[in-house]
């Protein structure tokens, strides 16, 4: 079998979904399913993947999907409840001192809020949280979802404490031939590493700052009432330093400190910034821009949690500080939780160690090699639990509103569901399709192969395109680098480029994928109650995603064949 044709068998099951889901606006519980049958089909008939194995890759699957309904349910308890202790009317009293402006708004809870809970948890958390809380504050439910998902670019290479590349980038990395050239370089992993952070941080600075601005201007020409591309542009200033006010932090983080540190402690020192000059009105512009009257919606815009929250109970008088505590708190133990040692010193944190320790594994399913596992406790879903018990006890709230919450927040589940328990088993399918019959290389590797095979010195234009396929088909920057890593270094290694370069192209890439990675959308739905309108959100979530590429690939082309960058690396026999 051909390697052209390899490729074009594998893109079918995805271009499948996507042309059920965006070209014919098929729901994500029907679209899914079709696309989940016809990787196996591939994996299967092609392939050839035994039976065991793709049963076994499925419930590896079933698995992950457990870890985001988890996730999904505490977000969605975590609002329902601060809904009925009175949390919500506080919030949204909270921005009354700031700004009623929803642009300021986006630039500060969507942008600013989104990216530290992406720092410190990742994982698709960050729209979870980040989307019912605009909902909360007014937004349409379409539009949250749109802004959680571009919440996904910048932020996401170092998310959850910089699991991407400590995990993603040095597992997907770490074979013998990789270590005896760092040997020969005279460089050790966490060297390595750090070149790439410093790498990574400048293209995400180049393409990211700007994203502030790509979320107001998409949101003015799709939810506003007068549905402008540039009616947003009049609080540019604004957007351009708010997207600089976390791109430099993060850039100086990352450089100094290492990976796991850019996007946890940029984003919190762009939002004391941000939110100071906004309260002072500098770089603000007179007019104020909101969206049409609640009457006017159009359907598609709305899934019905708007009206629930629009008259949210006053409840117990609970101050604006005392609102927004619970969020505090979510980001305070994400991090204490995330870290394994104090920053800047050898102190070990053991909370990380005890979570993980809790774990439930089905190792080598069905003699297949592949192990199945989760780790309950350590979570994102098991800290917003425990934010949700905190928050019940600081609002002073009552045994019955609490299992109220609870109730309310099961009922979103079983929508969400039935897609990802057919999204998430095929994209297993397809990362474990690397054991195989046929005697090729995985599904994914096939189209990346093609393409490397094709493009030759345009490469470093397509490596950021590589790294945003393996993020849309896994949902994950971190499996992105572990699936194409390897490949993205070896590509570099024959076309005579920089390694360091050409791997940073991928992580960055796949953290662009993020914004359109179908189970990561259907997450987000499912928090503000609009599941099967994910084609919807997939259409507009793709012109961001377009731009980051388009501004990395070129920025890759001139830094390899223009600027000629140069890594260690490249000097070793």
């Amino acid at each position: 079998m051909s390697l052209g044709l390899q490729a074009a068998l594998a893109l079918f099951p995805i271009a499948l979904g996507g042309v059920l889901l965006i070209g014919f606006r098929i729901q994500a519980k029907h679209a899914m399913p079709a696309a989940y049958v016809a990787a196996v089909l591939v994996a299967m008939l092609a392939w050839g993947m035994s039976t065991s194995r793709v049963v076994a890759a499925s419930i590896e699957g079933l698995f992950v999907t457990f870890d985001l309904l988890f996730i999904i349910f505490g977000a969605i308890l975590l609002l329902h409840t601060l809904e009925r202790s009175g949390g919500v009317a506080a919030i949204k009293r909270s921005f009354h001192g700031v700004s009623d402006d929803r642009r300021v708004q986006i630039v500060i809870v969507a942008w600013l809020f989104g990216s530290f809970i992406e720092g410190a948890a990742g994982f698709g958390t960050p729209a979870a949280v980040a989307a019912p809380l605009l909902v909360a504050l007014g937004f349409p439910a379409a539009a949250s979802v749109m802004l959680g998902m571009m919440i996904q670019s910048m932020a996401v290479t170092f998310g959850a404490v910089g699991t991407p590349v400590v995990v993603g980038v040095q597992n997907g990395l770490g074979g013998a031939d990789f270590m005896a050239d760092l040997t020969a370089a005279g460089l050790t992993m966490p060297e390595f590493l750090r070149l790439v952070t410093s790498r990574v941080v400048i293209l995400h600075a180049i393409a990211g700052f700007l994203i502030p601005t790509w979320m107001i201007v998409m949101t003015t020409r799709f939810f506003g009432a007068n549905k402008s591309w540039t009616e947003g542009l009049s609080i540019l200033p604004f957007t351009i330093f708010g997207g600089l006010a976390f791109a430099i932090p993060y850039v100086l983080f990352g450089t100094f400190l290492g990976p796991e540190f850019p996007s946890l402690l940029g984003a919190p020192v762009g939002l004391a910034i941000v939110v100071w000059v906004a309260r002072q009105g500098w770089l603000l512009p007179q007019d104020t821009w909101d969206f049409p009257k609640r009457e006017t919606w159009d359907e598609s815009w709305v899934s019905g949690i708007e009206d629930e929250l629009a008259d949210v109970p006053e409840g117990r008088g609970i101050s604006a500080v005392m609102a927004w505590v619970p969020y505090a708190l979510l980001g305070l133990i994400l991090v204490l939780t995330r870290l394994v040692t104090i920053p800047g010193t050898d102190i070990p944190v053991p909370i990380r160690g005890w979570l993980q320790s809790v774990a439930i594994s089905w190792p080598d399913i069905l003699s297949s090699g592949i192990t199945a596992s989760t780790t309950p406790l350590y979570l994102p879903a098991f800290v917003l639990l425990v934010v949700v018990g905190i928050t019940a006890v600081l609002h002073r709230m009552s045994g019955s509103e609490l299992v109220h919450a609870f109730k309310s927040s099961t009922n979103v589940l079983v929508g969400a569901g039935i897609v990802l328990v057919f999204t998430v088993p095929m994209v297993r399918v397809y990362i474990n399709s690397d054991v195989n019959g046929a005697g090729i290389a995985s599904m994914p590797l096939a189209m990346a192969e093609w393409v490397a095979l094709n493009v030759g010195q345009v490469w470093p234009f397509f490596a950021g395109v590589t790294g945003a396929l393996g993020a849309f088909i896994a949902g994950s920057n971190t499996v992105s680098n572990l699936t194409f890593a390897a490949f993205q270094y070896g590509v570099a290694e024959r076309l005579a480029m920089s390694t360091v370069f050409i791997v940073s192209l991928q992580a960055v890439g796949a953290a662009a994928g993020n914004m359109v990675a179908i189970h990561n959308v259907v997450a987000a739905s499912a928090t503000v109650g609009l599941l099967g309108k994910e084609g919807d959100t997939l259409r507009k979530t793709i012109l961001p995603t377009i731009y980051y590429l388009l501004v990395i690939g070129i920025v890759g082309l001139i830094a390899i064949h223009v600027i000629g960058v140069t890594d260690p690396l490249m000097g070793a026999p």
